[in-house]
């Protein structure tokens, strides 16, 4: 069974996952509407993909006051 010869020091350890931060998404403008959202995925303002409208976009539902 392998076990670890000596203790890895916090430094040793934390130098090796400095590369697994999180980064900021790649954000790219549609083609279509100009609405910011990943690339070579379907645009969510529009439903367009390579200038085919892939899918209706939802209409989004007005808040109601609960009061």
């Amino acid at each position: 069974m392998a076990v670890p010869k000596r203790r890895i020091s916090h430094v040793r350890r934390r130098n090796r996952r400095a590369h697994h931060a999180i980064g900021k998404p790649n954000l790219r403008p549609c083609a279509n509407c100009g609405a910011y959202g990943m690339p070579h995925r379907i645009c969510t303002a529009c439903g367009y993909y390579k200038g085919v409208q892939v899918l209706i976009p939802r209409a989004k539902k007005a808040k109601s006051d609960k009061e």
